[in-house]
Parts: structure tokens; C-alpha cells; sequence
């Protein structure tokens, strides 16, 4: 860490992408980052040893009401779906009033990320993709042999950047995604999301598990960047309805629920929130 000096400064933890506290994805979020180097920040996010720690400061863009930086244990994110709904969850929480009524604008490495409110839940509009496309036979076969899956059980296979750089395998129901047991070591440094449809009549639409590359590759509880490009392909190729909810976190004891709508030409990702820790650090 580097040597500026401490204070206290407000701290929350967050659980986001459940309706029951405890069963979605935590969220570490430092309330005013002011004056925290990014050495700092990393070193922090490290120690929290969540899958993200979220750093809210003033923002530097005119038409945003917050600025949002994003870490995971080894790296900052440009864009981040449950840090963006768990940071505008916290903003809001610590008296934060947006310029436009409803609508929050947050800035991130991405640019802005609009956030708005939407049947009880915060929502944000869906970044757009910055690479979009199948991938290639070679990744193909990697994503089969990490997935210990025969090659034609990946329906469809796209890279999905928006920000992260995932991979999206679609596969023929929540059943198969569910029944996965990953070769982890064989997946390499691929970022990779596995979603399958429920059958008609069930709580949920889709099943999604998300394998996220690092020290160690490790499962992620809830997804929102993934759930985002997924949508937009899902969505757009027409093997989703405009409006659905994707359930994650099952094989981990988790019940996270992902609320998606396709709206005036924007998709929107929602989900609850809800503080679970608060009180302050010092940093």
C-alpha cells in the first residue's frame, strides 16, 4: 500500500441479485474513496477477498452522479453488473440524489452506465458489446474439454466483451448446466457462462453458472455482466423472450435471480439488493 494517510471512512457490504439477504453475490463497497491511490484500492479489494470491491468517489463526468471503480482480488474491471447494482444500491443508501429524477448515471471505466429503478428493483441498461461473434474451432474444442462436455451439446458458443471478456455457451437446458462438473485447469485463462432454458412452467426461465479465471478458477455466485451479454445475444437471436428471469448460484447454495427486460431498443438487467455489514474502515 502506499503511503497516503488514513482515516475512517464509510464501509459497506452488500448482497446483491437476491431477494433473501445472504443468497446472492457480496459486494464489498467503500463509501468515499477520495484520495485512495489505485494501489491502495487493489490492495484492499485483495484482502476482502470478494469477488469485487466497489470504490464510490465524485465524478468527473458532467451528466454522471457518481464515479465507480471496480476490483477483483488481482485487477480493476471497466464494467461490472452486481457492483454496478450494489454501488447504486450504497450511493442512494448514503443520501446520494440523482441529477435526472429516477434515473441514476453512473461513470465507470466503461463510460456511463444508466441505472434506474424498475418493480421494486434497480436495473441497468445493458453497455453494448464490444466484441460479438462465434468462436473459433480451437476455443470451441477448449470450451467442450473445460465443460467435459461432447462438442455438439455447446448449441452456440459467442464471445460476449463488454467489459469482461466472456464466453457464452448455450446449452440444451437448465438441467445440462445444472449437471456440469467442470475440468477447470482445461478452461485455461477462458472467462466462460453456461446458460440453459428451464422447461415451461417453471419459477425461472434460465439456468446460468458463470467460471471466472484467476489464481484459482473459481465459480461466481451471480453474474451481472455475463447475464447483460447474454441477454443481448439470447434476446437478439430470438431463443429468449423480451422479458425473462435467470436463476444463478444453485450448484453453491445460492438463489440468485436475474430480471431481464428488453425495453425501447435497451435491455436492462435488474436485480434486489440489499446492505447486510455496515460501518466504517480505515484506509
Amino acid at each position: 500500500m502506499t503511503s497516503e494517510a488514513l482515516r475512517i471512512r464509510p464501509f459497506k457490504q452488500v448482497d446483491v441479485f437476491s431477494e433473501v439477504p445472504y443468497l446472492g453475490n457480496p459486494l464489498a463497497v467503500v463509501v468515499d474513496a477520495e484520495g485512495l491511490s489505485t494501489e491502495t484500492m487493489q490492495h484492499f479489494a485483495n484482502w476482502t477477498n470478494l469477488s469485487e470491491t466497489t470504490f464510490l468517489l465524485p465524478p468527473t463526468h458532467p451528466q454522471a452522479d457518481y464515479k465507480v471503480r471496480i476490483f477483483t482480488g488481482s485487477e480493476e474491471f471497466p464494467f461490472a453488473g452486481h457492483p454496478t447494482l450494489g454501488s447504486a444500491h450504497t450511493w442512494l443508501q448514503a443520501g446520494g440524489v440523482p441529477k435526472v429524477d429516477g434515473v441514476l448515471v453512473q461513470e465507470c471505466g466503461a463510460g456511463l452506465v444508466r441505472v434506474k429503478h424498475d418493480a421494486g428493483r434497480l436495473a441497468f441498461a445493458a453497455p453494448p458489446l464490444t466484441r460479438f461473434g462465434p468462436v473459433d474451432d480451437n476455443t470451441r474444442a477448449q470450451l467442450a474439454a473445460g465443460l467435459q462436455l461432447p462438442e455438439d451439446a455447446l448449441l452456440d458458443a459467442s464471445w460476449l466483451v463488454n467489459g469482461p471478456t466472456w464466453i457464452g455457451v448455450l446449452l440444451g437446458s437448465a438441467e445440462q448446466v445444472l449437471a456440469v462438473e467442470p475440468d477447470l485447469p482445461a478452461m485455461g485463462d477462458l472467462k466462460v457462462g453456461i446458460i440453459g432454458p428451464h422447461k415451461p412452467g417453471a419459477a425461472v426461465d434460465f439456468e446460468v453458472r458463470t467460471f471466472i479465471p484467476g489464481d484459482a478458477m473459481v465459480e461466481d455466485p451471480v453474474t451481472g455482466s455475463f447475464n447483460a451479454g447474454a441477454a443481448q445475444w439470447l434476446i437478439g437471436s430470438g431463443r429468449a423472450p423480451d422479458e425473462y428471469v435467470a436463476a444463478q448460484g444453485t450448484v453453491l447454495g445460492r438463489a440468485g435471480r436475474i430480471h431481464v427486460k428488453a425495453e425501447d431498443g435497451e435491455i436492462w438487467v435488474g436485480g434486489a439488493s440489499a446492505t447486510c455489514i455496515e460501518g466504517t474502515v480505515l484506509l
